[in-house]
């Protein structure tokens, strides 16, 4: 396996491809590595030339299925049915990955390249050389829900605020600044610092594709193969490559149920808050429990009506918010947030160019409020924090009530 050549050598366009790309043999076959950053021009030059150079069997793309055809179809957002990625409760996810879409693509901006762009690259040089194409990384749909699931209810918050201030953030970066971020030595202690204040985000982002990724070049058909991966993941493929390690893809590419602990306790609080006003009814008379039943309705109804407002939605989003947010609150099932996005998404859906010109607009407080796919984010977010809201302030007084 060959090592990076010197970082001294940094600005010498022989010794960045040589510190970039690793060899490594495995039972005869023959296995290149080259590790990129995913908005860097140099890594765009770089691939094409590895792949005329080596010719090989098959090249190894660090790609889904579902990101492979948004980079090469440039995304055909008028097939995207955002109503049912609402039903299906994926909001949270589609709006945690366009953020991160977001960052990386104002990153790219500075530096005249598109996110993704050497992945891109190296695809049409394979299909210019007749050269077969494997999608090797996991779904990123899986590896965000694994990642949200595998964190505390703290660190859930951090990460959050984390997505809000990245998608506001101007990020600046030089080429130079790539180079270092590429070097092995920054990189393991960029890793090492992911891993020593998130262990578990780590795990699931870095440890897991590693050993992903991994396994897939590893099944990939033929003696010579090109694997093209961000920089970040070359050290822990490296070695489970070169140890030809058999990894349980199936254990890695699920996402793990609920706790029932969670479930539990999903469902004691709505059984909570009617048991109290059953309870009411019983010791202190039905017009009591009546009072406290409007005092839950109008406790939860107002805060995601007003989430609705704030956020300029439709009228029948504010009162599809308002009458909904008393009952989902009852329910682990369903949220407010989700009930109103819903109907958001109906009466005023988003334009396909709206889709297209989301990344920039995100980082625009303003854009909020104009771009109809951010104000469906923002209706849920907002419904969604006026319907916690309400039912604190409701649940709290229906108990003190309950002892009153």
């Amino acid at each position: 396996m060959t090592e990076p050549g010197d970082s001294e050598a940094s600005e010498d366009p022989e010794a960045f491809s040589q510190r970039d790309v690793h060899r490594v043999e495995v039972g005869g076959r023959r296995f290149t590595i080259v590790g990129t950053a995913h908005i860097s021009r140099e890594s765009v030059d770089l691939v094409r030339q590895v792949i005329e150079g080596e010719k090989p069997d098959c090249v190894c793309l660090e790609l889904d299925a579902q990101r492979y055809d948004a980079l090469s179809q440039e995304q055909r957002w008028e097939d995207l049915d955002l109503r049912q990625i609402i039903r299906e409760r994926h909001l949270a996810t589609l709006m945690a990955n366009l953020i991160l879409a977001s960052y990386q693509k104002r990153l790219g901006q500075q530096l005249g390249v598109t996110p993704g762009s050497e992945l891109l690259e190296a695809g049409r040089t394979a299909e210019q050389l007749d050269i077969p194409i494997a999608l090797c990384d996991r779904d990123i749909r899986v590896t965000l829900r694994r990642s949200w699931n595998s964190l505390s209810l703290w660190r859930k918050m951090m990460l959050a605020s984390t997505f809000v201030a990245s998608a506001f953030d101007s990020p600046e970066l030089s080429e130079e600044e790539l180079r270092r971020i590429r070097q092995q030595d920054v990189l393991s202690e960029l890793m090492a610092e992911l891993g020593e204040h998130m262990p578990a985000l780590k795990r699931v982002l870095i440890d897991e594709r590693d050993a992903y990724l991994a396994q897939k070049i590893l099944e990939a058909e033929g003696e010579h193969i090109v694997a093209v991966v961000g920089a970040g993941h070359v050290k822990g493929m490296l070695a489970a490559i070169a140890a030809n390690q058999v990894v349980d893809l199936d254990a890695i590419n699920v996402v793990p149920p609920v706790s029932p602990v969670w479930k539990w306790v999903g469902w004691a609080i709505p059984a909570l808050i009617l048991g109290s006003i059953a309870w009411i009814g019983v010791t202190q008379g039905s017009v009591a429990a009546g009072e406290n039943a409007w005092f839950w309705f109008v406790a939860n109804a107002i805060p995601s009506g007003i989430g609705g407002v704030l956020a300029l939605a439709h009228p029948a989003t504010i009162l599809a918010a308002f009458f909904a947010a008393p009952f989902t609150s009852l329910t682990p099932l369903i949220g407010a947030g989700y009930v109103a996005a819903f109907v958001q998404a109906y009466v005023q859906p988003p334009k396909v160019t709206e889709f297209q010109t989301v990344g920039t607009d995100m980082s625009r407080v303003s854009a909020w409020w104009q771009n109809r796919l951010l104000k469906i984010f923002l209706v849920f977010i907002l419904t969604t924090l006026g319907s916690v809201i309400g039912t604190w302030v409701g649940g709290i007084e229906i108990v003190r009530n309950l002892f009153g």
